[in-house]
């Protein structure tokens, strides 16, 4: 049987979560290279417009905000959830990840009706160099998050039936580090992104 260790915070009592913990945050590091890469692709090709609509014309900053206050809030309330956690307070973990789920979809949602907006607007992948670069990084991001939701899913099923344990306080914690992680790269999107293209 594995050793815990009592007097550290639950996800990090057994060697094996310690690992894990580890473990993912080089998955990070793998993460942030991605996002780099479609950065610096986008940096690359967001000046290419071939004829097509250009972002002064596309995007709304209305939509932008809710996205943007719908994921940063995710966030917070994602780290009451392991507030509750520390404290072995079951329902109110369980209580805060539902809420910081359903942010995410509204997240998901209104990003969506966005992408829906810029098609009918003339706005495709294959309109222009800046679009392809633009949906493959709000989209990589968006999938991201999608699955970020599904995953969390399986977790709170995992909680409600083990309750608070070294190992589902590690999944827990593991799954809260990859949601503020995309609530960072989101920070970025919507500065180098939108607000870039809306200022200057």
């Amino acid at each position: 049987m594995a050793k815990v260790d009592k007097s550290l915070p639950l996800e990090y009592q057994t060697e094996q979560s310690r690992l894990n913990i580890l473990g993912f945050w080089i998955f990070l590091g793998a993460e942030v290279v991605l996002f780099a890469t479609l950065f610096a692709a986008y940096g690359s090709l967001k000046d290419n417009f071939a004829g097509g609509p250009t972002p002064a014309e596309l995007f709304k900053l209305k939509d932008v905000m809710i996205e943007t206050l719908l994921l940063l809030t995710s966030s917070f309330t994602c780290g009451i959830a392991i507030w509750y956690m520390r404290r072995q307070n079951l329902k109110g973990l369980l209580t805060w990840l539902i809420i910081t789920l359903a942010l995410g979809a509204g997240f998901v949602f209104v990003e969506i009706n966005e992408f829906i907006h810029y098609v009918h607007e003339g706005a495709t992948m294959q309109t222009s160099a800046f679009l392809s670069s633009f949906f493959v990084l709000l989209g990589t991001h968006g999938l991201h998050v999608s699955l970020g939701i599904g995953w969390a899913i399986l977790i709170i099923i995992q909680l409600i039936r083990h309750g608070l344990t070294p190992t589902t306080a590690r999944k827990t914690f593991i799954i809260s580090l990859y949601w503020h992680f995309l609530d960072v790269v989101w920070i970025f999107i919507f500065t180098f992104v939108y607000l870039a293209r809306m200022v200057f």
